[in-house]
């Protein structure tokens, strides 16, 4: 399935019943929410999706079907990255076998603190490897350390590298959009550069607010597709606020609070993250005004 129109994607909760186990209703439920409310594709089991506290039958049963409910409708990207490179190939390909999985979400290794040579090693032997393409996620403040704009650039020549979602600054994903590869995609994993990603060329966001604010972030980025910069910018100045409140607290906790607030349950998160208290709940939900 082609990327080229998906400039929102949602990186998905994953949502619990109340024994903590994944509820494939809920899911079910929002994922239909979701894609009517304009994600064009959906990153499953990355950071939101509270990856580092699901076993791997709980992943591979996660992906098969999530896989199943979106049925090809939008593009689905998996998490399979670690700070374990073999760990790495050998999960991508075992999920490679699942049908309507289109690309795999690799991410920066992080503990080890790799240098960028390091990096370089990480990153061709997965693309080499794996029967998916390969979408890097670069996020410094989880991985402790920063794959550099040149390192991005060189991997993005790579055959089985397509995409990087970049957790950076407006600096770097302009250097990534005027020097990466011809078609490559270069996406912010920042909700409150959602705009200024589009504008400068990039492929757009993979996004947490879009969860409770998908409309509005999709008709930004419509304004923006039909020129019309004023009105895409008074949305992105009233929802920077609120996408900043989204990780007032650790993530994915308020997120999963809005969800549950407005109708859509999906549980709590699991340990080490804890839900938000009844006064956390109400400074959150006073600023996102739901």
């Amino acid at each position: 399935m082609t990327f080229e129109n998906a400039d929102l994607m949602t990186a998905i909760v994953t949502p619990f019943n109340d024994e903590e186990q994944v509820d494939f209703g809920r899911l079910e439920k929002l994922i239909d929410h979701l894609i009517d409310t304009g994600s064009k594709g959906f990153v499953v089991g990355g950071t939101t999706g509270e990856t580092p506290t699901l076993t791997h039958d709980e992943k591979i049963e996660l992906y098969t079907r999530s896989a199943e409910i979106i049925n090809s409708r939008v593009p689905m990207i998996v998490g399979t990255g670690s700070n374990n490179t073999k760990e790495t190939i050998d999960f991508t390909k075992e999920v490679s076998a699942i049908d309507g999985i289109d690309a795999a979400l690799v991410v920066v290794p992080y503990y080890n603190k790799p240098n960028q040579k390091g990096m370089l090693a990480h990153f061709k032997a997965v693309a080499d490897a794996s029967p998916l393409p390969i979408i890097m996620y670069n996020i410094p403040g989880r991985t402790g350390v920063t794959m550099s704009v040149d390192t991005v650039i060189e991997l993005s020549h790579h055959d089985n590298i397509f995409a990087v979602k970049q957790c950076t600054n407006v600096d770097d994903l302009a250097a990534l959009v005027e020097n990466c590869a011809n078609g490559f995609l270069v996406y912010s994993g920042e909700d409150n550069l959602a705009l200024a990603t589009k504008e400068i060329g990039g492929a757009g966001v993979i996004s947490v607010a879009s969860h409770i604010f998908g409309s509005e972030i999709s008709e930004m980025y419509a304004d923006v597709d039909k020129g019309d910069w004023k009105g895409a910018a008074a949305i992105q100045r009233v929802l920077t606020p609120k996408m900043n409140a989204l990780f007032m607290y650790p993530s994915p906790s308020p997120v999963k609070a809005a969800l549950n607030h407005v109708g859509y349950e999906v549980g709590g998160c699991r340990l080490p993250i804890l839900p938000l208290d009844t006064d956390e709940q109400a400074k959150l939900f006073k600023i996102l005004d739901i």
